[in-house]
């Protein structure tokens, strides 16, 4: 689908569906399967208010609603504009958060991007696992020049898995948005990083 190093890990599938995998996890295309996982995983408040587009409570129709959604970025082919993916545990194959790859623009060379993780699977190194294959997918297969993010303040966990990354600070957007699952207008603190500063973290 993409061309990319011999050494590095997989950016397809049989069927044309971008997968990702690393020593632990698999990033993948959302399916219908997913939604148990999904609901699971993005029904706990604690989750959803740091994430300014997931409502709480998170219901089977939103998760259906979402498919749709990811579904309808798939079908642009190789040049969509953007990749919402599973995060899947190998060990128990079961989807534990989402990674995603948002405003694709070749022109610029340029994407942002967020991700989310079961609060149950958090505190064991899968988030800067997985954020880390997404960057590399974007600069080495994708060739993207600079990926920009954000963070709600007050969301540590986030701000310090960018940090080790190499995301620097570019500012605050005041009041960028009202949270769906909490309803608070909240800031968000930007953030971007350059192919040159990407700090690779360890192969596990």
């Amino acid at each position: 689908m993409f061309q990319q190093p011999s050494d590095a890990p997989s950016a397809g599938s049989s069927d044309g569906r971008l997968r990702l995998e690393t020593q632990r996890l698999v990033l993948r295309e959302w399916t219908a399967s997913d939604i148990p996982d999904l609901v699971e995983g993005l029904n706990d408040l604690g989750v959803a208010q740091w994430l300014a587009l997931v409502p709480h409570p998170y219901t089977v129709e939103a998760a259906e609603q979402w498919l749709a959604y990811c579904a309808r970025l798939a079908e642009a082919g190789p040049e969509r504009t953007g990749y919402e993916l599973a995060i899947e545990l190998r060990s128990e194959r079961k989807a534990i958060g989402g990674v995603s790859l948002t405003r694709i623009s070749r022109l610029h060379g340029t994407a942002g991007g967020g991700i989310w993780l079961n609060a149950h699977y958090q505190g064991h190194g899968y988030g800067l696992e997985a954020f880390g294959e997404k960057i590399r997918f974007a600069f080495e297969d994708l060739g993207l020049r600079k990926l920009e993010n954000g963070y709600f303040p007050g969301n540590t966990a986030s701000q310090a898995m960018q940090e080790k990354l190499g995301y620097r600070p570019e500012g605050l957007r005041r009041q960028a948005y009202r949270c769906l699952a909490d309803g608070l207008i909240k800031d968000e603190c930007l953030t971007g990083l350059l192919i040159q500063e990407w700090q690779r973290p360890p192969r596990r």
